[in-house]
């Protein structure tokens, strides 16, 4: 992967199929992401949506399918890597190290990824924090030091720092209450536009779905049920759709109890 500009799709997912043993989670999932644009995969517990973020990723290698990136295909630890490098992730819970500091966190991937001289590290942490309305006086805190919602917005920092095309987050607003997250969903929006970057997001919060999300993808049972654009999502038509969205016990999806 040469770090080109990109002009078609900058992630594909063709065919994916993966399994556990007898267990299928992915059954033949198609999807391409466009840069610029923020699509969000939405589905039941236990569909596939963390194992389709981690396919893509090359953490979880796929059974049949192929993942591009930029129009190469992601197949070996040299593609794997180049892919990573262009890639940031907000984790579930934010996943910061509580050993490190804050700013420690945030330009983790540039001290021990890229070696860069840690004063230098340091100032492009402080700046990105501020890209997430956090102050330099949080730079030499522990995460435990911080509040849930700054925690995700320190995990977001880290997430931009490098300047990548392509953001997942997954389940952004977990554990946040409803203006907390709201606050994170705007952050989201405003760094992956400023970036221009594409981002794919996993969740089951409505709100942050209607906040962040250009399109919506449906996972149920391996596949892709539905996807359109999120001002669809009232009227789509589609009954997987329609019971997801209510949070209807009744419907094609059965509850996972």
């Amino acid at each position: 992967m040469s770090g080109n500009p990109i002009s078609g799709p900058i992630l594909e997912l063709k065919n994916a199929h993966k399994a556990f043993g007898s267990k299928q989670v992915l059954r033949g999932v198609d999807l391409t992401v466009a840069r610029g644009q923020s699509l969000v995969i939405i589905g039941g517990s236990g569909t596939g949506k963390s194992v389709t973020i981690k396919s893509a990723l090359g953490l979880l290698p796929l059974d049949k399918g192929e993942v591009r990136f930029a129009g190469e295909a992601a197949n070996d630890r040299k593609s794997i890597e180049a892919l990573r490098r262009r890639t940031g992730m907000l984790f579930q819970g934010g996943a910061l190290f509580d050993s490190l500091t804050v700013w420690e966190n945030v330009a983790f991937a540039l001290i021990y990824r890229d070696r860069m001289a840690r004063g230098k590290a340091k100032k492009l942490a402080i700046e990105n924090l501020a890209k997430v309305r956090l102050p330099a006086s949080a730079a030499d805190l522990r995460p435990a030091e911080l509040s849930g919602g700054m925690q995700k917005r320190v995990a977001l920092a880290r997430a931009i720092i490098a300047k990548p095309d392509l953001i997942f987050f997954d389940e952004p607003t977990t554990g946040l209450d409803p203006i907390t997250a709201d606050a994170v969903n705007n952050l989201i929006v405003e760094q992956v536009k400023a970036l221009g970057a594409a981002a794919v997001s996993i969740t089951h919060d409505m709100a942050s779905v209607r906040k962040i999300a250009d399109e919506v993808a449906m996972l149920h049972e391996g596949k892709i049920v539905w996807r359109g654009p999120v001002s669809a999502l009232d009227n789509s038509g589609n009954p997987f759709i329609d019971q997801f969205v209510n949070g209807r016990a009744e419907g094609p999806i059965q509850p996972a109890i």
